[in-house]
């Protein structure tokens, strides 16, 4: 039984563990059923109706079919939520499809305008830019969100740290522009361990489980948490389209809280000691940090964030083919897309998860993001010194080329 109050680090470690030691076992089972036995036609019926709009299993109701509702899912989804500090949370197969859901129940709800921040995610982008789900979007920056407010408008949504620029976004102060319209913040950067965003007075938070919350590159997986109206229709989207989290996905990721904490503060420190380490190197016009002197100008960090994060931006003075230049030749730091894990990832974001954003709101043909791993800051550096002193004559062997008005 925890504490009354207890910390973020004893709640990541017991959160969603209730009965699982009175069951006789040490962790969770890992439960496979694709289908449940049903206690009659009457019962299955009206359990089969209660999951599938929206509803959450009762005592002595069937869980009839995985794509409706999974033992192993809801324990991680309390786990999440504990940690949030949320009413409650529905997880999905990915990133993605947790955000589809958000903006196919605001569609469903007559509210299919969004209001939504740059920079962002490039899928979060790419999704509501091509309106492929129904919705029309307006960007803005903060101060353009009360503007841009209409009757239809269903969500605003915004990110911070921003990808891949790692700006802060105050998120008390959009939520106060948007009035009765709810705010989802993207909380994949700061997970719950540096920023809790209903805290701020954002409604629904949204991460790609992919990243932080696994923590090991080897699970996918999306979460929205917020309060249990949101909840409802979510789940009913979950329901009918079929984008429920895995159960062995699920024993990943809830695996992955029990250390969050610990590994996103390590990997913090280490950010910051190979940001410090890079300013002033003559192969960089900037490093984007926010925990650098001057990259927290609303000085959020300590107010609504506890710290600036692992991910950092390094934006090149001899721009694209500097950037492409330095990304190849990265030894121990892996050229990949993806954040958060335990190993340092880097990759070129223009060329890559920001290539359909379109070319006026791209991010930089000089910027790279280095997501910090848990290897030794020292060795960390050495590596990105050594790949910043490649010299130009050596054959990057890029095969697939930016668009001309990016690299321009």
């Amino acid at each position: 039984m925890m504490p009354t109050t207890p910390h973020l680090e004893t709640i990541a470690v017991h959160a969603g563990m209730e009965g699982v030691t009175e069951s006789g076992s040490h962790v969770p089972v890992i439960d496979l059923s694709t289908t449940n036995p049903l206690a009659g036609v009457e019962r299955g019926g009206d359990s089969y109706e209660n999951l599938a709009t929206g509803g959450v299993i009762g005592a002595g109701d069937s869980a009839v079919y995985q794509r409706l509702w999974q033992p192993g899912v809801a324990r991680f989804e309390t786990a999440l939520s504990a940690l949030e500090g949320t009413e409650g949370t529905v997880a999905f197969a990915s990133g993605m499809a947790a955000l589809a859901a958000v903006l196919i129940a605001s569609v469903a709800a007559g509210t299919p305008h969004i209001v939504a921040l740059r920079p962002i995610y490039g899928g979060t982008d790419h999704v509501l830019a091509t309106g492929l789900l129904g919705t029309t979007v307006t960007w803005v920056d903060a101060a353009g969100v009360a503007a841009a407010i209409r009757s239809d408008t269903g969500l605003v949504i915004l990110e911070s740290p921003a990808n891949p620029s790692l700006a802060l976004t105050d998120i008390r102060a959009v939520a106060d522009a948007a009035g009765r319209v709810p705010v989802l913040v993207d909380n994949t950067f700061a997970t719950p361990v540096l920023q809790r965003p209903v805290e701020a007075g954002a409604t629904l938070v949204l991460h790609s489980a992919t990243k932080f919350l696994g923590g090991h590159g080897d699970v996918m997986g999306g979460t929205v948490s917020g309060p249990e109206d949101w909840l409802v229709r979510l789940r009913q989207v979950r329901a009918l389209t079929g984008g429920i989290l895995h159960p062995f996905a699920a024993y990943l990721l809830h695996r992955g809280l029990r250390t969050l904490p610990v590994r996103v503060r390590a990997q913090q420190a280490t950010a910051a000691a190979v940001a410090e380490g890079l300013v002033g190197h003559p192969a960089l016009a900037r490093v984007l940090y926010p925990g650098l002197p001057g990259q927290d100008p609303q000085n959020l960090i300590g107010r609504q964030c506890t710290g600036a994060g692992s991910i950092i931006a390094l934006d090149f003075a001899g721009g694209f083919d500097a950037a492409v230049r330095f990304t190849e030749a990265c030894r121990l730091i892996t050229h990949a897309v993806s954040l958060g894990g335990v190993d340092s990832l880097v990759q070129h974001p223009a060329s890559l998860t920001h290539r359909p954003v379109e070319a006026g709101a791209r991010p930089g043909a000089g910027i790279v993001r280095i997501s910090i791993g848990l290897e030794h800051p020292d060795d960390l550096l050495a590596d990105i010194l050594a790949a910043l002193d490649v010299p130009a004559a050596v054959d990057r062997g890029c095969a697939v080329p930016l668009p001309q008005e990016a690299v321009a």
